[in-house]
């Protein structure tokens, strides 16, 4: 094994506790943080002044963190080695005014976010997690993790049409969960029951961001548990690895010599377009890493030279090539799962990747002794995008689009190689150590 190589499966059973655990980007960043805690760093306020010393950092906005590690010596000019990755993924997010129901059926009203595979959040038991502001602008996060509601599909009986046709959804109308019954829905119910949850008095809660998520725990699959499958992997599963691969350069021996800044971005509203102040087209990772240089005592031609010396990687999952469908993927590229990280190229910048950026990442993985794959799409199709373009041309950022290959992309429980999410993780020590 490389010495670069510090992950093995138990890697994997440690993502699968850490996607058990995060049921809202607010959790995960949480979680997050008390990783890197427990690795030594610590959080610092944006409200507060920043000084220049050693030692790791990070910022938490919403759902959103930076955090970064500066080594002994650092000049004001040393560049950046970024992870970027997101904590968002499609679900159904409760609307300000939850409460209603018909027929004799307490419902909960609920908005689509981002791009979820509608039919497979169907007559699954979901939980409900997030964020509660209370009324002195505090936060409280929130799980409540057992079956809770549900979205009850139609039957075949009363939709014949559904075997030939096949399922027709209205965003509106059929993906409102139900979780009681009776015909006395008050306002304020859904709100109090959450309050009692997080042991909170009446009346407390004056705003939320809320969200369903499946309570069906990750688990391993098939005959040799090759396979993992579990929630939010897109895109949880890089955020963990580059926790985890940032951790572990941070307390490497090593860690005082180190030529660049590791830094972990990890955005919300990647699903909806990045467009907030915790998303990466916001100010957040721009203005990290600036007064990190000026803390440092840099000036605006330090920060330059910094920018100008930095590679980012924007990690998120991407697709392997899928057995029933092999003819959706490029017919000469096709990524299989368990063939360790894929790198995306798409000449369109859907993706950021390019040529100089590619050698940083096959250095990165030569030097873990991890192999990768290349991903492109079928001409005859849309493709996907990621932050990687949005970090590239708002930082002027080098930037190189990776991944894990998986299965079921935005359904409710997705799948991958149970091996992938370590030999990322593997590869993400390598490119931040430089």
């Amino acid at each position: 094994m490389s010495t670069s190589q510090r992950f093995d499966r138990g890697h994997t059973d440690d993502l699968m506790s850490f996607l058990a655990a995060s049921p809202s980007p607010y959790h995960a960043v949480a979680n997050a943080a008390e990783r890197l805690e427990k690795a030594g760093f610590r959080q610092v306020a944006e409200t507060d002044a920043w000084d220049g010393t050693t030692g790791g950092k990070y910022v938490l906005r919403g759902g959103a963190i930076v955090a970064w590690y500066v080594p002994e010596g650092a000049a004001p000019h040393t560049p950046f080695r970024i992870v970027g990755a997101h904590t968002d993924s499609p679900n159904l997010r409760v609307k300000p005014l939850p409460d209603t129901g018909a027929h004799g059926w307490r419902q909960v009203a609920v908005e689509i976010y981002g791009g979820p595979l509608l039919n497979s959040w169907l007559d699954r038991d979901l939980g409900l997690a997030g964020r509660l502001t209370l009324r002195d602008g505090s936060a409280r996060l929130v799980d409540v993790d057992r079956p809770l509601l549900r979205v009850p599909q139609l039957a075949i009986h009363l939709d014949r049409a559904v075997s030939t046709d096949g399922l027709k959804l209205d965003k509106q109308r059929h993906l409102q969960p139900v979780w009681g019954l009776g015909d006395d829905v008050r306002d304020g119910d859904l709100i109090a029951f959450l309050e009692q949850e997080a042991g909170l008095p009446a009346g407390e809660v004056a705003g939320w961001d809320l969200m369903t998520h499946s309570v069906e725990p990750p688990a391993y699959l098939g005959r040799d548990r090759e396979l993992m499958a579990g929630p939010r992997m897109d895109n949880l599963l890089s955020v963990h690895a580059g926790t985890a691969a940032l951790a572990a350069v941070a307390g490497a021996d090593g860690a005082a010599g180190l030529p660049y800044i590791p830094v972990l971005a990890a955005f919300d509203h990647e699903e909806n377009g990045s467009q907030s102040d915790t998303g990466a087209d916001g100010p957040l990772l721009g203005g990290v890493l600036e007064r990190s240089v000026f803390a440092r005592g840099g000036s605006y031609e330090d920060r330059a030279r910094a920018f100008a010396g930095t590679v980012c990687v924007s990690s998120d999952t991407g697709h392997a090539v899928h057995p029933n469908y092999a003819e959706r993927h490029d017919p000469t590229h096709h990524p299989r799962a368990g063939g360790g990280p894929i790198l995306k190229v798409n000449v369109n910048n859907r993706y950021a990747t390019d040529g100089s950026g590619r050698a940083v990442w096959a250095a990165a993985c030569e030097k873990a002794g991890v192999p990768f794959q290349s991903f492109v799409s079928n001409n005859s199709m849309p493709c996907g995008t990621t932050i990687g373009p949005i970090t590239a041309a708002r930082h002027g950022i080098r930037t190189v689009d990776i991944g894990v290959a998986i299965l079921s992309m935005h359904s409710a429980r997705e799948l991958c190689a149970a091996d992938d999410p370590f030999l990322l993780a593997n590869a993400l020590v390598a490119f931040l150590e430089g």
